[in-house]
């Protein structure tokens, strides 16, 4: 069989580096995604283990399941745009939650969207004092974060809005967490409470992917830069 010998030219090796590179940290971003989400799953399934009175210092406890002794502010809620559910569009409810501390949001869950965008959901709860249990959790966040306006009128239609917009909105000071108001209790909507976003497996399935490429990328390189020896 004639000699072959490794002869790599410069640009082609750049590139191969340069892609491999790039492969190969996205491959180790997906495994460093998974391992969060696998965090936040673990906090999730903890949260039920036992439920406490709300507390300001339970911020940093996401999931945490509590009870809040208080009344709803039925006047002053907002709808966060643009979520969907099951391929249709709609709201999550958030209405204000008056503690005898302060004020806390209560995402109600989620309502279908009216046909128009000028037709409002009915989202009527009473002002009257209860005690609600829910989990601990954070403002859902947009990948993109596009700026939008603060729009009128009540209920207040939002999009993404972080907690200097909604302290804004509402004219007081919020707490920076929201409850996420449990199925059992009533007054709210279509409630199927989860971590966000991909589940650590497919993650983990995507870091495999990148790597693969990372790995037939290289072999290629190496495969077309063995070239037949010249005879002399």
């Amino acid at each position: 069989m004639p000699r072959r010998v490794f002869s790599p030219r410069l640009w082609p090796t750049l590139f191969a580096a340069l892609g491999v590179s790039a492969l190969t940290s996205l491959g180790f971003w997906q495994i460093h995604r998974g391992a969060e989400k696998e965090a936040l799953f673990r906090a999730f399934a903890q949260g039920e283990g036992a439920t406490v009175p709300y507390a300001r210092q339970h911020h940093d406890h996401r999931y945490q399941h509590v009870t809040l002794d208080g009344h709803y502010d039925p006047d002053h809620q907002i709808l966060l745009d643009n979520m969907t559910h099951q391929g249709q569009v709609g709201y999550r409810v958030l209405t204000p939650f008056i503690l005898s501390e302060g004020t806390v949001l209560v995402d109600r869950g989620w309502i279908l969207a009216p046909p128009r965008r000028d037709q409002w959901p009915e989202v009527t709860v009473s002002s009257a004092n209860r005690t609600v249990k829910g989990r601990i959790d954070e403002l859902p966040q947009a990948a993109i974060v596009l700026e939008a306006s603060d729009g009128q009128g009540w209920p207040r239609r939002l999009s993404y809005p972080d907690q200097a917009t909604v302290q804004r909105v509402l004219g007081t000071t919020v707490e920076p967490s929201i409850i996420l108001l449990d199925a059992s209790n009533a007054d709210g909507y279509t409630r199927d409470w989860r971590p966000g976003g991909l589940p650590p497996e497919r993650h983990y399935g995507y870091a495999v992917q990148w790597f693969g490429l990372a790995a037939a990328l290289l072999a290629i390189y190496v495969v077309v830069n063995f070239k037949r020896a010249s005879q002399s």
